[in-house]
Formats: C-alpha cells, sequence, structure tokens
C-alpha cells in the first residue's frame, strides 16, 4: 500500500516511480534510490516499463564526474541525474507518431547513448526514442537482454558495422572495421562485458581468437570459443605473441601501445578506451593503423543482433544480479574489477 501512496506527487500533480538518482558526484554512496517523475513521452518516444538495467562503465565515469578526463572535457549535467543506458521491459505506452511497436511488446535498448545524463535507465520507466527500440530476443530473458546493448553494440561496431557517421573528436578518420575471415584476432580483456561478446563476434566472422584475461576465465573462454588464452597475470601478451591481424583491446588507456609489438605489418589496433595512448610514431613506424569509434545507440542493430542473441550464436554471460535498490552494492561489485560479463539491476 505505502507503494501505491507514493505513485503520485501531490504537490507538482505527476506520477512518481522509483528511480536511482544522483545529487552529487562521488563513489557508490552517493547513488539514492528515491522517488522521480515518471517520464512524459516526446514525439517519435515509447514509454518503457522496465524489467532489467545492464550496467556500463560510463555508468561510474559518471557517477564520479568524469575524473578521468581533462577538467575542461568533463561535461555539466543538472542535478539530480539519473544514470544508466541499457534496458529491457515491456512497452507501457506509445507516442502518436510512433509504428512498429505495440503496448505489451518486450524490447531492449541503448538509450539515447551518447547523450550525457539523458538516458536515464535506473528507473522503473524510461523513455526511449523509437529508433533506439528494438523487439527482445524471444529466446533469452530481460537480464540477458539488459545485459548485451552497449557491450554487444560497441563490439559489432568496433569488428564488423560503425553503423552511423558520428564523427569522433580523437581521431580525424572514420574508423573502419576490416574482415575477419581468416584473421588472427587478439581481445585484451576478453572476460568483461565488451571482450566476451567480441570475442564471440569474431569466431563467428571465422577469425582464429586469441583470448587474454585472467587464468580464472579460462574455461570459460574456451566455451565461448576462443582458439588460446591467456593468463596476463603469469604472462604478459606482448611479450610471447606475434602476426595478429587484429587487436581490439577493451581496457586501452596508456599501456594499450605495448599491442603494437604483436601486430603484423598492416594489421590494426582498436582500443576502446583510447585516452592516454602516446605511441602514434611506433605505430607508423611498424606499419599499424589505431582507430577507435564512439558506440552509439542503434535499434536497427539491436534488430540484427537480436537473431544471434535468440539463436544462441551469441551468449551473454551474467557475473551478477542486484535488485534496483541495491544499485550501490553493484557499484561495489564493479569497483573490484574482475568482472566475468556483466552485472545487471533487476527491476520486475
Amino acid at each position: 500500500m505505502e507503494r501505491l501512496k507514493n505513485e503520485y506527487d501531490q504537490v507538482n500533480g505527476k506520477l512518481l516511480m522509483k528511480a536511482v538518482r544522483l545529487h552529487e558526484f562521488g563513489g557508490p554512496e552517493v547513488l539514492r534510490y528515491e522517488d522521480a517523475p515518471r517520464p512524459e513521452l516526446g514525439p517519435g518516444e515509447v514509454l518503457v516499463r522496465v524489467h532489467a538495467v545492464g550496467l556500463n562503465p560510463p555508468d561510474w565515469y559518471l557517477r564520479d564526474g568524469f575524473k578521468s578526463l581533462p577538467p575542461e572535457w568533463r561535461p555539466q549535467v543538472p542535478f539530480p541525474i539519473i544514470l544508466g543506458t541499457d534496458i529491457s521491459g515491456v512497452v507501457e505506452a506509445i507516442a502518436d507518431d510512433v509504428q512498429g511497436f505495440a503496448i505489451g511488446d518486450e524490447v531492449y535498448s541503448m538509450v539515447r547513448f551518447f547523450s550525457v545524463g539523458e538516458s536515464k535507465a535506473y528507473a522503473e520507466y524510461v523513455s526511449v526514442p523509437v529508433s533506439e527500440l528494438a523487439l527482445k530476443p524471444a529466446g533469452i530473458d530481460h537480464i540477458q537482454a539488459a545485459a548485451a546493448p552497449m557491450s554487444l553494440l560497441t563490439a559489432w561496431q568496433y569488428l564488423v558495422d560503425v553503423g552511423h557517421n558520428q564523427p569522433n573528436p580523437l581521431q580525424q578518420n572514420k574508423h573502419q572495421p576490416v574482415p575477419l575471415e581468416g584473421k588472427k584476432v587478439l581481445v585484451n580483456g576478453a572476460a568483461g562485458g565488451v571482450g566476451h561478446l567480441a570475442l564471440q563476434i569474431a569466431k563467428l566472422k571465422g577469425a582464429y581468437v586469441i583470448a587474454v584475461a585472467s587464468g580464472k576465465h579460462k574455461q570459460l573462454l574456451h566455451e565461448l570459443g576462443a582458439n588460446e588464452v591467456i593468463d596476463y597475470t603469469e604472462t604478459a601478451p606482448e611479450d610471447v605473441v606475434r602476426d595478429v591481424d587484429v587487436v581490439l583491446d577493451t581496457v586501452g588507456g596508456p599501456t594499450t601501445g605495448r599491442f603494437l609489438r604483436t601486430l603484423k605489418r598492416g594489421g590494426v589496433l582498436f582500443p576502446v578506451y583510447p585516452l592516454g595512448f602516446s605511441d602514434a610514431a611506433e605505430a607508423e613506424k611498424a606499419g599499424v593503423t589505431v582507430s577507435a569509434t564512439q558506440v552509439r545507440s542503434s535499434g536497427a542493430q539491436l534488430t540484427e543482433l537480436a537473431n544471434l542473441l535468440n539463436d544462441g550464436k551469441i551468449r551473454v554471460v551474467i557475473d551478477s544480479t542486484y535488485p534496483l535498490s541495491d544499485a550501490r552494492k553493484a557499484h561495489e561489485r564493479a569497483a573490484q574489477g574482475h568482472i566475468q560479463g556483466k552485472i545487471v539491476l533487476t527491476v520486475v
């Protein structure tokens, strides 16, 4: 009964929902589970009753105020903020101009990314632009579906099809994936959210895949199709691997240049987090192309990828789940590192 009493804001005359919001930047302790206004539909939007929310690194980057970025690059956002981008749920309402979806449809999405603070997924309800929405794969549940969008789209847009023409401020040229059939591909961080999906995509496209992760993930990575697994806690991959065609470094950052020595001339290095790379001259000397892109929402690509998820050709691994009200604990789990797959918040 208490929940029903709180569903309507008597002062502002708006329907309420439960959400996880920030009123200041900081650690997991700043996440507050509280009442918030239910989103109102705009043109071209669908209201989704959320069943599950997938966690991603941009969630904690935003939570802590983008401390890893130079001060002049840090976006200004108005508090309070609702975190999160990846959802799976059921269509609750549809704007008059929307076609292709019906009330009751099960759907999933990466909502409004890249728009800082506008996705608002850690909530019972979220409004989604119809262009970013896709029917949930029938063969998986809401938890698995919510875990997929950002990580799967990142892997797909790096390795197969960028799918958008948004400029990348970190490089002049548009990111270009390369054909993977018959190629040797190294995936660093292969047990993580992007990595375990990229491994499977590379295998589907006919590549020989070397997975780099800690040894505790070895069995899983072989199950997902890795031809070789290198335990980085025992062996530095750059010391033993040579003549690779493609490196997808899901960790990236200042250390990504170490993979240049693993690549053959004409090879490509794709750092998912390219900030801090300072070996451009070495890459040019080695004949290696270094390229990155910024993942963008795409209902069309999620529709295409739904077939692979539905058929089990791509498997989403779940590290752990937490109720929406325990978002703080979920972020604490993320801070521990060594995540196997994805962390998910359950809403219904």
